[in-house]
């Protein structure tokens, strides 16, 4: 499996939140169904200085770069426009337990 960092800006639209909010449990689910399959490892919101939801920020595992792709195609946030913009990095994460 090879390993990702996903980081994904919102839209800034004076509607971006309430797509962000509208989409939430559905992309919850969505991360949910990966920690499952161990191929969500870690993430989440990052905020601006108000605490706002701007963007995620996530790590993941998947058998390779076309399997992560198929699965942004259904990603709540891509297909509700929330994210504008995703930066995608193949990565390998420090495991502290080996």
């Amino acid at each position: 499996m090879t390993q990702y960092a996903v980081v994904a800006h919102d839209y800034t639209d004076e509607n971006a939140l309430a797509r962000r909010l509208a989409n939430r449990e559905a992309h919850l689910d969505g991360i949910r169904a990966l920690a499952r399959q161990g191929k969500f490892l870690s993430g989440g919101a990052f905020l601006d200085e108000h605490g706002k939801m701007i963007g995620s920020n996530a790590h993941f595992q998947f058998e390779d770069r076309a399997a992560l792709d198929a699965w942004l195609e259904t990603e709540p946030y891509l297909t509700g426009r929330v994210w504008e913009h995703v930066d995608i990095r193949e990565v390998k994460l420090f495991d502290p337990n080996t």
